[in-house]
């Protein structure tokens, strides 16, 4: 499997708050990572430095040999990263459509032969399809949650980023995210990573899992593994969900 990005000896933060430190490790082309932690261990921190939202103190990122880390977060997102954060960032004054088609990009050469556009952003979440004329303030939390994730894709990423997609969602929600997300990443094959406070469903969806503590990595397993351990979950995050 060839190696997508790269992260080297990373420390960041916010400002002179330096929230990371020394953070290493490697992610393969297609795979999705889990990224876990408690509250306040540097989760979204390390979200917001892939994406260039903090400043980083020290250390390297690649994605697919490219340097990022010396990069502005709209030249990251060209050079194929794609950020859902946790406040989901959709234009509310635009309309569904209008929020896809003010930020899509052609697929990449030597890509996926069905790059993502709008169209395929409705197959994915029909309820989008079904509210392509709404304005952001009229859509459900749920709905906004779905916008953002399609915002994402049809930047036709290299790597997505989640940060807490099924926080305060209801359950129904819930788990048509996580069959989109499913698809997106098994079958689509695009390589992600997950930050989220359900670490048995997003396992349940990840190939690596690692675990964050104090901005330091202090945990790295197959998904797999991790997921049939919860008494090593409960050591780690002090839950076993």
């Amino acid at each position: 499997m060839s190696e997508l990005l790269r992260i080297e000896n990373l420390s960041a933060g916010y400002g002179e708050a330096v929230v990371l430190h020394d953070v290493a490790f490697v992610l393969g082309e297609g795979q999705t990572l889990a990224l876990l932690g408690r509250n306040g261990t540097g989760k979204t921190t390390l979200i917001n430095t892939l994406a260039g939202a903090t400043r980083q103190h020290g250390g390297t990122i690649a994605l697919g040999g490219q340097a990022l880390h010396k990069l502005a977060p709209h030249q990251r997102a060209a050079a194929g990263i794609g950020w859902v954060p946790q406040e989901r960032n959709i234009f509310k004054s635009l309309t569904v459509h209008e929020n896809l088609t003010a930020v899509e990009r052609p697929g990449r050469p030597g890509g996926t032969s069905n790059p993502w556009n709008p169209q395929r952003v409705y197959e994915m979440f029909p309820r989008l399809a079904e509210r392509k004329t709404n304005l952001g303030t009229q859509l459900s939390g749920g709905e906004q949650q779905m916008l953002a994730v399609g915002r994402a894709l049809v930047l036709n990423p290299k790597l997505l980023l989640l940060d807490e997609p099924l926080e305060g969602l209801a359950p129904i929600i819930v788990e048509e995210l996580l069959r989109a997300i499913r698809r997106i990443t098994q079958d689509e094959g695009l390589a992600a990573i997950i930050v989220e406070q359900h670490p048995q469903a997003i396992l349940a969806i990840s190939d690596e899992a690692v675990v964050l503590d104090h901005g330091t990595i202090v945990h790295t397993d197959k998904a797999a593994t991790l997921r049939a351990q919860p008494e090593v979950l409960d050591r780690l995050l002090g839950v076993a969900r």
